[in-house]
This record gives C-alpha cells, structure tokens and sequence, in this order.
C-alpha cells in the first residue's frame, strides 16, 4: 500500500488544509457586511447576459413551485454550529451568513438519497418525481467538485477501463467487480478497508494523473453519486457509467446518454461491447469529450456560482413563506 501522506500529496485532488485555513478565517468575518451587501448582490442579476440560465439553474436546484409553511421544529439559522462533518456546515455557512439569522430552514447533510419530508437543504437527491423538498446546494465541493487539465489526448491512452473505489456495502459495485476483475480489459481495484469481499480485490490507490492514462474511467455510483465523475469529465478520458440515479450541484440529471458520458446497462452486461466500440470509433469518443468539457465549463465561472448559491437560498427562504426582506 503506498505511503498515505505520498499518496495524499500526489493524488491530484485539492488540498484539505488550504479548504481548512480558508473556511476558519470566514469565521473571523462578521456577519452584518453580508447581510448589508445581499439586496445588492441579488439585484446584480437583472440585465446580465447570462440572467436566463441563470434562473433555470436556481428554479433546477429549488424546484419549489409555491409556497410551503415550515413544521414548528424547524431551526434557526443562528443554531446553525460547526459539527462533524464540518465541510457541511462551512459550505452552507459561506452563503447562510449572507441571511437574517431568525430565518428557518430545514438541512440535512450527507448523502442524501430520499425525499426530506418538507423543503431542506441537501447534497444529493434522487431523481424521482416529486423531490421538489430536496433542494441541492454545493455541499462537500472540497471532495466532489475537482476539475484537472489533462495533457494527454485520448488516442494516447491505453485501450483499458480503470476502477478505483470502495467496494465494500455496495451492492452494485460489488457485482461490477464479479463480473470483470481479471479481465484483460480491466484495471479494477477494491480500496475499502476491513472488509469480506475477496481478498485479490484489495488493491492500492492510484492518483487521478494516473487514472488519465486509461480511456475509460468508470464512474459507479456509490452511496450517492460516482464522487469522481466531475474530473473523469473534465479529462481527455470518458466517463462509463450507468444512468444516474441520484443528482448533486452538478446536476447529474441533466447529463445525456452516449453524448456526456458513455452509457452502460445498470446490470453492466454491455461494458465491453460499448467500450469497444468506441475503440473502433475514436472520433465519436472525442466527441463525447468534447460535450464533457463543453458541460463542465458553466461550473467555473465562481462569482456566477456564489450568485446562484445566493438565490437558491432566497428562493428557499421566500417560498417558506418567512417574509424576511
């Protein structure tokens, strides 16, 4: 097993003390210069170029269509405290403090795969109809949302379908892994710890630079989403995945089949006659890179992306029906 700290400083993703340093001294921030800025802030929407799409984001993020009476328990914002997992409360707290404190809202952090009972902030949903309660805000972004600039083009990558993640308690990936560990095609590796599954499964990491020398990544989904999915589409390599069945930030919902991503089966018996194909088709796949990278690029923009995290909570806090402003 490689060195944890060796593996921490290569693995390409960002850096949690930096994430760490920067979210404690927005503690040191007070909170009424925000609270002073937020109409301004929320006015700076009329006129952009860009207003359209950016109110199609908020209404796909806060599906709310009319208003909703909050139950009684339902929490101030002033007894919002840091607890763990703190990367939940510093990214909501980056856009709460911009509101009046006596506002209620409902939150639930993790990984959230069912429809909260009344309108919450969360992660993740699922895609089912009627999950206008679950709200998605950009939580856990240190972990999930990482872009890479990927030097290497996708002709020159190996003819292979990489895997990399936790095995253990998921089902799916389990069967993924019975039905192609050892196949020629597959470079595929279980990390979990302490775990039953088959001891040849256990393998080392490998950083995300490393991940790029393969033309297909998979991206399974595991309690939520596939969490490497933002990057795998970021590269000159080609997400391989199931239809998602859950959303975040990145709106998984919106990704389209065999155009963002390579489609399989959920029961993956078409992996390699997909793959293959695009093997066969090298242009076809550039393509689908091409339309990753294009869908990628409208979550780099970060005054656009503080802007519609502000609005997602306005609307939240106008159709609870809190008459705040």
């Amino acid at each position: 097993m490689k060195n944890t700290l060796v593996y921490k400083l290569r693995s390409g993703k960002k850096p949690k003390f930096v994430y760490y340093v920067v979210n404690y001294l927005r503690q040191l921030e007070p909170k009424f210069l925000f609270r002073w800025r937020l109409k301004k802030e929320l006015a700076s929407l009329a006129g952009r170029k860009d207003e359209e799409y950016i109110r199609w984001r908020v209404d796909y993020y806060n599906q709310l269509s009319h208003p909703v009476t909050l139950p009684l328990d339902a929490k101030p914002l002033a007894t919002h405290k840091m607890k763990s997992p703190k990367v939940y409360y510093f990214d909501t707290y980056e856009y709460t403090r911009w509101f009046p404190q006596h506002l209620r809202w409902g939150f639930l952090p993790g990984d959230i795969i069912h429809v909260p009972s009344y309108p919450s902030i969360v992660k993740s949903r699922p895609l089912v109809d009627h999950n206008e309660n679950s709200i998605l805000m950009k939580l856990d972004k240190v972990r999930h949302f990482i872009f890479v600039h990927d030097k290497k083009n996708f002709t020159e990558k190996q003819d292979k379908i990489i895997f990399r993640g936790k095995v253990k308690g998921k089902d799916s990936r389990r069967k993924f892994m019975q039905m192609y560990f050892g196949h020629p095609m597959c470079d595929l590796g279980d990390v979990s710890k302490n775990t039953t599954d088959p001891i040849e499964w256990r393998t080392e990491k490998k950083t995300i630079t490393e991940h790029l020398d393969y033309k297909f990544i998979m991206a399974l989904e595991g309690n939520d989403v596939a969490s490497n999915l933002k990057w795998v589409m970021s590269s000159n390599s080609i997400a391989v995945m199931p239809r998602p069945t859950c959303e975040t930030w990145f709106m998984e919902g919106t990704l389209k089949p065999n155009y963002h991503y390579i489609e399989i089966k959920p029961d993956f018996s078409d992996l390699l006659e997909r793959v293959n194909y695009y093997i066969a088709h090298p242009a076809e796949a550039e393509d689908i890179i091409r339309h990753a990278h294009e869908y990628v690029s409208q979550f780099k923009n970060k005054k656009r992306e503080k802007l519609i995290s502000l609005l997602v909570l306005e609307k939240y806090f106008r159709m609870t029906d809190q008459g705040w402003e």
